[in-house]
């Protein structure tokens, strides 16, 4: 029998798994059995009840996953049962078994397991979008990552690599400096009071043409304000808002959203700057955009994306608590 995770959004504590029964399969689509599952920050804020494309009542959440085919639509030909796949799907991926549209099934890289596919789409097509279809990534420029040892963060750090790019990132708390270094990071900070003399002192008169925003806040307007002409900002997330516990602290969103960076758009032509943002459920309802990318992405030959910590199925709202308090490095995947 089926296991799938459901709640009513509002609170993590509410996360409990229900036996189901799958709907009969569409002619276009495959039924997956769903072995590893990859978390992501819209899984908070969906569980959270604050992310506007997420169900409120009984869904299951969830956006990335990995599994083995066991059955495919008439209309299916490019796949066929016991082919190892990773996938993305519009929430519902905190299952044993789904149903998805087989476009949205895409193999599984030879000698990768489970938990390296689950932790490779919804990352690695966030930072190449958004650094080379809206930032402009070019040959050799400077690149400021934020969150530099997420899983956003180490696959944007691989693209810029693959670019010959100048790579600063940016990490929470001075305990993953270690980490960001040996993973190839050109200068690494520790996000502070002091951010602003950092950064200077990185770029050392480089030009900063691209910054991968996941945070927001000082950390956003500081090096807006330090772009070269023609610089872009991609906005991805807004990690400051999210906090530890099972229930959104609304008093600490209201204060950082009070405080929010507020940019006067009279003033870009005047400064030459650009800000951008974007989801990936806007990439996912263009499902051939996104194995175009997939494609090009396979033209870099980027190494497997790093798995930071493994959590078992009956575990998995432990996991989402770990993801929360932002001392993770890589992905967080739940194997089931």
């Amino acid at each position: 029998m089926p296991v799938r995770y459901v709640l009513n959004a509002g609170n993590l504590a509410d996360l409990h798994r229900e036996d189901f029964q799958l709907p009969e399969l569409r002619p276009e689509e495959v039924q997956i059995e769903v072995r590893s599952i990859g978390l992501n920050f819209a899984d908070v804020f969906a569980i959270w009840g604050l992310y506007k494309a997420a169900p409120k009542t009984n869904f299951t959440p969830g956006l990335e996953y990995a599994g083995e085919v066991v059955k495919t639509g008439s209309a299916v030909t490019h796949l066929k049962p016991g082919d190892r796949v990773m996938g993305v799907t519009r929430f519902g991926a905190y299952t044993t078994h789904l149903n998805i549209d087989a476009r949205y099934a895409i193999p599984l890289p030879q000698g990768w397991d489970f938990a390296t596919g689950a932790a490779y789409l919804v990352q690695t097509l966030t930072a190449y979008y958004g650094m080379v279809h809206l930032g402009n990534l070019r040959k050799g420029i400077v690149v400021l990552i934020h969150s530099a040892v997420g899983g956003v963060g180490l696959q944007a750090l691989k693209i810029a690599r693959a670019y010959g790019c100048f790579t600063i990132g940016t990490v929470g708390s001075a305990e993953k400096v270690a980490f960001a270094e040996r993973e190839g990071y050109d200068r690494v900070i520790v996000r502070g009071k002091d951010f602003e003399a950092q950064l200077r002192k990185a770029l050392d008169g480089r030009a900063l043409e691209l910054v991968m925003d996941s945070v927001g806040g000082p950390f956003f307007s500081i090096p807006y304000h330090m772009l070269a002409p023609m610089g872009r900002i991609i906005v991805f997330g807004s990690a400051r808002y999210a906090s530890p516990g099972d229930k959104p602290n609304k008093w600490h969103m209201l204060k950082h959203w009070i405080s929010r960076p507020k940019i006067d758009p009279q003033q870009m032509p005047e400064n030459n700057r650009g800000v951008l943002g974007f989801n990936l459920i806007w990439l996912y309802e263009r499902a051939e955009l996104m194995n175009q990318l997939l494609q090009d992405l396979s033209a870099l030959e980027l190494a497997p994306p790093h798995v930071g910590h493994l959590y078992p199925f009956a575990q998995l709202p432990d996991a989402v608590r770990l993801f929360q308090s932002g001392k993770t490095v890589g992905k967080v995947v739940v194997q089931v």
